[in-house]
């Protein structure tokens, strides 16, 4: 006797978003753990940093030209939608979405957005300790260095609590909608149902 023929399940995240996506996470832990616990010479917090705006270039272009879950307009999407979505979410049923729901398209602009301002911020830093200067602190003016120094700490609070909640998210979905959420993060597809 011959087994059945396996469903094919279709792929919801490509290698290369998946590939970002892992190492987003290990550049953006390592940089915080770095800058709150590292050593006092924040040098591979730095590295940690560009490895980060490397990644941000990087989705951009794949938010524009990538595969089709991967693109901005296919999970960017208007409040209405964004509401819609939200009515859904006390049902115990898994989304299956395919790709980011509109809650998820929403995080996943926050996170950009904050991780832009964090190394934006990171770039002109300038904490008068003559050790950790960000490469383009001399190209603005001391008021600009010292606003990108309360920022550069405001924005790591606002990014702790936005992993805080995306954690929290994958939680909620896999005990409460009963929806595996990092599988297809790993492997890209989802399980079968």
């Amino acid at each position: 006797m011959s087994s059945p023929p396996e469903k094919s399940v279709p792929q919801i995240w490509d290698p290369a978003l998946r590939a970002f996506h892992w190492l987003l996470v290990l550049a953006v832990v390592g940089g915080w753990m770095l800058g709150q616990f590292g050593p006092l010479k924040m040098t591979l917090h730095f590295y940690a940093g560009y490895t980060v705006i490397g990644l941000l270039a990087f989705r951009l272009i794949w938010g524009l030209i990538g595969p089709a879950n991967a693109r901005f307009a296919q999970f960017v999407k208007g409040p209405k939608a964004v509401l819609a979505y939200l009515r859904t979410l006390p049902a115990r049923a898994a989304s299956h979405s395919d790709g980011h729901n509109p809650l998820g398209g929403l995080s996943v602009v926050a996170m950009l957005l904050v991780l832009a301002g964090q190394v934006g911020t990171g770039l002109i830093i300038d904490p008068e300790d003559y050790i950790n200067i960000g490469p383009l602190a001399d190209s603005v003016s001391t008021s600009w260095n010292r606003w990108a120094l309360g920022w550069h700490h405001r924005l790591g609070v606002l990014l702790l609590i936005l992993v805080v909640l995306h954690v929290g998210a994958i939680l909620f979905y896999r005990f409460w909608k009963r929806e595996d959420l990092v599988t297809p993060m790993i492997t890209g597809r989802r399980k079968e149902r």
